[in-house]
């Protein structure tokens, strides 16, 4: 697990930032439908962003993540996994998740990732120009391999995706299909995450270099797997950093994100 539920984005709310939020219901290209919140900038600077959620799917954390975005003027959705196999909507402390991640396939999953980037490119979603996504641990893996789904990604981040090892819910390691990836991938990690070591983020690295992918690998020393939290104000600093890092990857113009 990630993020526990009373977990929050380490990102203050901007001042008298006006945006418009909804929940939504997507329809994937398999006629599967699943939760999402949409978030709409009001000065839109023509970025998109696809939020990938941990394990838990779309709780609270991530739904605060994408109004954070709008209010810096991304467009933003984020979107929950589990439309397929849950009975509903419920994503509280009695959901028993896990269950769930063990029925999500590579194939369903890369199907919601083209039906969010569908709803950001519409023009109730933004008509956004320049489409990224960003995850967090289950959802980090997810996030980098989407550079290979054929969406016209901008870019991709992950937040303490596992880059290597053996396919979770038959979601390669992202290491391996280094150079099948198209646009940018910026990779944040922490260095006291005891579930990827050192050495698994240099391999991803090195793929990542080997197949001529721009990137930018950051890893915060002595900071924990999900550490992007409120509630560790311990590591504000690492998370400050992060999100400026995040924000200067979005606004890179399209022409030079190829």
């Amino acid at each position: 697990m990630c993020f526990d539920l009373d977990s929050r984005p380490p990102i203050a709310p901007i001042a008298g930032g006006a945006i418009d939020h909804a929940e939504v219901r997507v329809t994937a290209a398999d006629g599967a439908t699943f939760r999402a919140l949409v978030a709409r900038a009001s000065a839109p600077t023509g970025a998109g962003m696809i939020v990938l959620p941990d394990v838990r799917g779309l709780h609270r954390y991530y739904e605060e993540l994408a109004l954070r975005f709008a209010e810096a003027g991304v467009d933003a959705i984020a979107i929950d996994y589990f439309g397929r196999t849950a009975p509903d909507d419920d994503r509280g402390e009695a959901f028993p998740f896990m269950d769930h991640v063990a029925q999500t396939r590579y194939a369903t999953l890369t199907a919601d990732v083209a039906a969010a980037a569908a709803t950001l490119r519409a023009e109730t979603g933004g008509r956004v120009t320049r489409l990224h996504t960003v995850g967090f641990c289950f959802g980090g893996r997810l996030s980098f391999d989407a550079a290979t789904m054929g969406q016209g990604l901008a870019g991709v981040i992950g937040f303490y995706g596992w880059p290597v090892g053996a396919a979770r819910s038959d979601v390669p390691a992202p290491a391996d299909v280094a150079d099948r990836m198209a646009g940018r991938v910026l990779g944040l990690f922490g260095g006291a995450d005891q579930g990827i070591p050192p050495e698994a983020v240099a391999t991803f690295e090195a793929s990542l270099s080997a197949a001529g992918v721009r990137h930018e690998i950051v890893t915060y020393a002595d900071a924990p797997h999900s550490f992007f939290d409120r509630k560790h104000a311990e590591f504000a600093e690492a998370s400050a950093d992060a999100w400026a890092r995040v924000l200067a990857f979005t606004a890179e113009d399209a022409t030079t994100a190829a």
